[in-house]
């Protein structure tokens, strides 16, 4: 009997958890009777009393799973850890709010059985904030032009990854994985299909995604999937100069040849000056963004640290170790 592995990232759910667990569990055990089954909810170290309610789902129900982190990881981290300690024949991950219809799963589950290994959701549109959305439509239109990859346009990592794509993620030593990127970038060879949806509105809670996480996010993308931001540093630092070479050159020429009369004042220094500052601190701070990135990678901490785990039992703790100790040790 296959295996259906879900997925759920958390994080100050107390509202969602235990809903998601029976939505899930209920469409499974409907229309995927088939299958057997697994729900691995990974919280990345809530306060609001969702480990609380994993304590009781996991002491109800032993499909029902949870790794707890010992701090907050990401956005990124934590649900790239929890696939690859997954042990489905296929991993499924979702978000826990709602937003991630758990209607799609017998779509995804059927798009696998006939031959493609990875089946991405697609946002088509959205019952969240139009402004919000329109934004990250401008974004990744930008991206996929800049970047060397092609990005998939409204992707959030909703999707299906059979088990021979999660072996992939298991060997890439990657202290910060995007797996928006990571599935563009080798997804062509997975028979990859897009199944679209409309995302619905947050079910309950607060979202949690603010403009320091989107820049994150976008951050991330930029500097591990472009190299423009370098590139465009590069050009435009080159033109400013020779603007302002040309410049000095002809105030130089003509104070030689009107030296008498010649009186520009200090309109042109001012000008100078504050446009290569301009341009300098723009380029120095995106250029830290790229440093950063690499300093990330050169320290190399763990993806994740973990606090505890309910209902592994010995044998698949040992074997999904074996996969994952060189990231949660």
């Amino acid at each position: 009997m296959k295996k259906i592995s879900i997925v759920i990232p958390c994080f100050n759910e107390v509202e969602n958890v235990e809903l998601i667990s029976f939505a899930v569990e209920n469409v499974l055990e409907e229309a995927l009777s088939e299958y057997d089954y697994e729900i691995l909810f990974i919280d990345n170290c809530s306060t609001d009393g969702t480990r609380d309610k994993l304590e009781e789902i996991c002491a109800k129900k032993k499909k029902v799973k949870a790794i707890f982190n010992v701090t907050n990881f990401g956005q990124f981290n934590s649900p790239f850890y929890a696939m690859c300690q997954a042990s489905g024949d296929c991993v499924i991950c979702m978000c826990c709010d709602f937003q991630d219809p758990v209607e799609l799963i017998p779509t995804f589950v059927h798009e696998w059985e006939k031959g493609h290994k990875i089946v991405s959701g697609i946002k088509t549109s959205s019952k969240e904030n139009r402004f919000i959305y329109l934004l990250r439509t401008m974004y990744y239109k930008i991206i996929r032009n800049m970047s060397t990859t092609e990005m998939i346009e409204h992707f959030t990592g909703f999707g299906l990854y059979d088990k021979s794509f999660i072996a992939i993620l298991r060997q890439l030593d990657d202290p910060i994985p995007f797996i928006r990127g990571i599935v563009a970038e080798y997804g062509h060879g997975f028979n990859r299909i897009e199944v679209e949806y409309e995302q619905p509105r947050r079910r309950a809670g607060k979202t949690h995604n603010n403009f320091y996480s989107l820049y994150d996010a976008a951050m991330l993308s930029f500097t591990s999937y472009t190299k423009v931001g370098l590139r465009l540093a590069t050009f435009l630092g080159f033109g400013a100069s020779l603007i302002s070479f040309g410049i000095a050159l002809f105030y130089l020429g003509y104070k030689l040849l009107h030296w008498e009369t010649f009186q520009a004042g200090n309109a042109p220094m001012i000008i100078g000056i504050f446009l290569l500052g301009s341009l300098q601190l723009f380029f120095i701070g995106f250029m830290g963004e790229y440093i950063l990135n690499i300093n990330t990678r050169v320290i190399h901490r763990p993806l994740v640290v973990e606090e505890k785990r309910l209902n592994f039992d010995i044998q698949e703790d040992g074997d999904k170790n074996t996969a994952g100790e060189k990231d949660s040790q």
